[in-house]
């Protein structure tokens, strides 16, 4: 799902302790024994270390973890290998994969403790518990605050917005076929448009002369003017990102400003929930379990925040200052039922590329 992590890996690393996880590689097999369990996840998966190794110290299990790549990657792996799976639980299938997820059947039921806690609009298999929600973000249009206020315009903040002359060459997006926040906003504006509007709007904001990059590290960084990685050198003042990237602009600035210098747009986000699963046939189901009551849990969702940039699913957890100053909370994000995503994807993606890159 996630790569706004990024923006500030080296501060994290520097501010808060970005910790060297238990074990990291792409070997497969499972768990080892009965005292190691395996977590599968995409490359934006962390924890600090002190909050795994107290999981480690109460429970007695030793959590190796695998990273995968992007989550499309990861998801495409874990059903590959569906059976035998590489690990016992698997952290990071969002709402744009889940329902082939589970078609796939990857997942064993298990109701974590604390799942009381987790609002029930994250809930998205409630019913049967294959997957728990662990946290969500929103996909959302960013700005630089700088460039709008030295050419005296205001920011957009719709979608419909985005297609005003006076933002004529402003934005890069990321494509849909290579790009989670790509395809997110495309979802977005599918959500808003209906199927029968959005190619239309892709039309015109292909004609209001939007740029398409292959990933968010391109867009953001390379592209973004306003991205501190970039250090300002992109010309494109919007970009497509989140709602949590302008607290991480912020992190480990001294003194703290008084505002971040990139803005969201707060009219063109797309609600992406991530979970997490017991894989079928884990080798060690009962460490998975653990594992899965570990992540639901106060102290790991109160260490999502400034490790992941994204919010935690548990309504009890405490939100860091910075994100409760500096962060935009999106009361109205649009949204499209998993099992219409899956139904669509594939021929949604083909139809973008065809309308817009050619």
């Amino acid at each position: 799902m996630r790569t706004t992590s990024r923006i500030t890996a080296t501060a994290v690393a520097a501010a808060v302790g970005m910790s060297a996880l238990a074990a990291c590689g792409a070997s497969g097999g499972g768990s080892a024994d009965a005292k190691t369990v395996t977590l599968v996840s995409h490359d934006s998966f962390n924890v600090s270390k002190s909050v795994l190794a107290a999981f480690e110290k109460e429970s007695g299990y030793k959590v190796r973890i695998l990273k995968g790549g992007d989550a499309g990657k990861a998801v495409n792996q874990a059903i590959l290998s569906k059976g035998n799976p590489q690990g016992d639980v698997f952290f990071g299938i969002d709402n744009t994969l889940l329902s082939r997820g589970l078609h796939e059947g990857l997942f064993t039921p298990y109701r974590a403790k604390g799942l009381d806690k987790v609002p029930a609009a994250l809930q998205l298999d409630k019913g049967e518990h294959r997957v728990t929600p662990l946290d969500y973000g929103d996909i959302c249009v960013n700005y630089d605050r700088g460039y709008f206020a030295r050419h005296k315009i205001a920011p957009p903040k719709s979608f419909d917005d985005l297609l005003e002359p006076r933002y004529k060459g402003l934005l890069v997006t990321e494509n849909s076929a290579t790009s989670s926040p790509g395809l997110a906003f495309q979802l977005g504006t599918i959500a808003k448009y209906g199927q029968d509007g959005w190619q239309g709007y892709w039309k015109k904001l292909k004609a209001n002369g939007v740029e398409v990059v292959d990933g968010w590290e391109q867009a953001y960084n390379d592209r973004f003017s306003g991205s501190a990685a970039g250090k300002g050198k992109g010309d494109k003042p919007l970009v497509v990102s989140y709602a949590s990237s302008p607290p991480a602009e912020v992190l480990g600035k001294k003194p703290a400003p008084e505002e971040a210098p990139t803005g969201v747009a707060a009219g063109t986000c797309f609600r992406q929930i991530e979970f997490g699963g017991l894989l079928k046939g884990a080798k060690n189901e009962k460490g998975g379990k653990a594992l899965l009551d570990f992540l639901v849990s106060r102290k790991f969702q109160e260490d999502v925040p400034l490790q992941m940039f994204v919010n935690p699913a548990r309504e009890d957890a405490k939100v860091p200052q910075l994100f409760t100053k500096y962060g935009t909370t999106i009361d109205k994000p649009t949204t499209l039922p998993p099992e219409t995503i899956t139904k669509n994807r594939e021929q949604w993606i083909k139809q973008w590329s065809s309308l817009v890159l050619k």
